[in-house]
């Protein structure tokens, strides 16, 4: 089952050294830099994605939507912040739904509506390894993740196990 990923947008921008520098060249340059790194991640990985911008200062009465190949591109509305407009998608949505942000305020609403919160540098690291694993090929993972099956006879009790919170995390990120 694919997820299905609401990211915000400047702030994932925002996050990264690379499109840090295209948008203080110019603003469109950043989001159409994401845009183009979001594509690459999405053919790969084959998850619906929605990118919300915030648009509250210049933005339109209404609100924009737009799509950039099969990305949907949202930019709120005048008088409304993206952080609103990803509350409400979070809400409206079921099924496995990831927000992206490093907004805490933001990924605790979101977290509260039963969506998965992944940082947004976090989210990036799993971008960047997307894109090498499609240059250079698979690449054996660490054997020493914590949500890796252990081996071997030695059975792994109740009290060993992790949270559930934090193994439907872990399951998550598997899927990033």
């Amino acid at each position: 089952m694919s997820l299905y990923l609401i990211i915000d947008g400047y702030n994932l921008i925002r996050q990264s050294a690379e499109l840090l520098q295209y948008e203080k060249k110019d603003l469109t340059l950043g989001r159409e830099m994401l845009l183009k790194k979001l594509l690459t991640y999405q053919r790969l990985k084959k998850h619906a994605i929605t990118v919300v911008f915030d648009g509250w200062h210049e933005g339109h009465f209404s609100e924009g939507h737009d799509r950039v190949g099969s990305i949907k591109v949202i930019f709120s509305r005048q008088g409304e912040k993206a952080d609103e407009v990803i509350k409400r998608l979070a809400s409206q949505k079921k099924g496995e739904t990831v927000v992206v942000t490093s907004d805490r305020d933001l990924g605790y609403s979101c977290s509260q509506k039963g969506c998965e919160v992944i940082p947004a540098t976090e989210f990036l690291a799993k971008m960047e390894l997307a894109a090498y694993i499609e240059q250079k090929g698979k690449i054996e993972e660490d054997e020493n993740t914590p949500y890796q099956k252990q081996k071997g006879t030695k059975k792994k009790g109740p009290s060993r196990r992790l949270p559930r919170s934090q193994r439907r995390h872990h399951a998550v990120l598997k899927k990033l």
